[in-house]
């Protein structure tokens, strides 16, 4: 028999109702992951299925751009001295070109878009980006904590500084980017 309850049918005379995670303990008892699946995912986030790998065009860094973010737009990068790659360039990827449009010939695939960047500026960009302004952030840091330091012992006090202070004060050559 049933009733009418806030619109919905109830059974009547069915006061328990056994919880729907202990029906399912079973089944999320065994979805725990190994290690071994842990590492597959992790190796798959890294894996680009949706955009081919650019071949290597000598003295030249090559990416993928997108043509859908105005903050980062295509005509900021050809400013900053990249190229849009012609299909015609790379032999075999005349079949990813970009048909209509504002890009018609390029390869492009969905809203990217391959470009190159000669590896001179790359390594100057990545340098900046990676290596100089970083350094410029630690030594900020640095310079914040040896003034905190001086104004704690001229009122009597000192500061503790561990070993990472000293590790951000480190010199370190740049590197090459790949």
């Amino acid at each position: 028999m049933t009733e009418l309850y806030d619109g919905r049918l109830k059974k009547s005379g069915d006061t328990t109702r056994e919880d729907r995670q202990l029906q399912d303990r079973a089944a999320t008892e065994k979805r725990e992951l190994s290690d071994d699946d842990r590492l597959e995912m992790f190796r798959a986030q890294f894996f680009n299925a949706a955009l081919p790998d650019l071949p290597a065009i000598d003295g030249y860094h090559v990416c993928w751009l997108t043509t859908s973010n105005p903050r980062d737009s295509i005509v900021g990068r050809l400013r900053l001295g990249y190229e849009l790659i012609k299909s015609s360039d790379i032999p075999g990827y005349e079949t990813i070109s970009v048909k209509t449009g504002e890009y018609i010939g390029c390869v492009g695939v969905n809203e990217m878009v391959a470009a190159k960047l000669p590896n001179s500026l790359y390594q100057r960009y990545m340098n900046e980006a990676h290596h100089a302004a970083p350094a410029r952030e630690d030594e900020k840091l640095a310079e914040t904590a040896r003034t905190i330091r001086q104004q704690a012992q001229q009122m009597g006090a000192d500061v503790a500084v561990g070993e990472g202070l000293e590790e951000l004060q480190i010199q370190r050559p740049a590197p090459v980017f790949g």
